[in-house]
């Protein structure tokens, strides 16, 4: 008899315990986007900085290591100047994306870095900001990187503060005079809250 009361007070402290532990969150954040002058092809491209939202679902493969999905939007302005042709186009940017985290534990603090891959979306606006209507959507492909800290609030939430990085060819909305040829590194610094489910 004792020996089935010490199982059964075993199997209920290891599922108390297992149902205590965090393995998923989501997360909000704001973030900006910062994009740098690109040159290439007798094109000069311009980014306006604007700021936009970030969602975010972290799966926790191990207590150091996870899997990560996101999804952010953003809408801003590009500027293109070539020899003979200037062009604005009001657009908006979305991110579809997957990393792998692996971070560590400091009592409330949690540093972090992350890599993965994703695709912008780049869809032109038509609108009084824009000025090249034979404009189409872009889908480029990229690499994202960062790291950033999360701070513990309690078992159920943290702050997260990170930097992003997405490193994408340029678009050029289906414009043959707007093609640089090149890659830029958009930075997409973010803060936000996550839920620890």
């Amino acid at each position: 008899m004792k020996k089935m009361m010490l199982l059964g007070a075993l199997v209920l402290s290891a599922v108390a315990g297992h149902a205590q532990e965090s393995r998923q969150d989501i997360s909000i954040s704001g973030i900006g986007l910062l994009a740098p002058q690109v040159n290439g092809n007798s094109v000069k491209m311009n980014t306006s900085s604007t700021y936009g939202f970030l969602a975010s679902y972290r799966y926790m493969l191990t207590p150091r290591s996870a899997l990560e999905v996101n999804y952010s939007f953003a809408q801003n302005q590009q500027s293109y100047v070539t020899s003979f042709l200037t062009g604005n186009i009001h657009q908006r940017q979305q991110e579809l994306s997957g990393a792998y985290v692996f971070s560590l534990n400091f009592k409330n603090f949690s540093p972090f870095v992350e890599a993965g891959v994703g695709g912008l979306i780049f869809t032109p606006i038509r609108d009084y900001q824009t000025t090249s209507f034979d404009t189409k959507q872009n889908t480029n492909i990229g690499a994202l990187f960062g790291g950033g800290v999360a701070y513990e609030l309690s078992p159920s939430f943290d702050i997260r503060a990170q930097y992003r990085g997405f490193i994408v060819k340029a678009p050029n909305f289906g414009v043959d005079n707007f093609k640089t040829n090149r890659y830029e590194v958009i930075s997409m610094p973010a803060l936000g809250i996550a839920y620890h489910f």
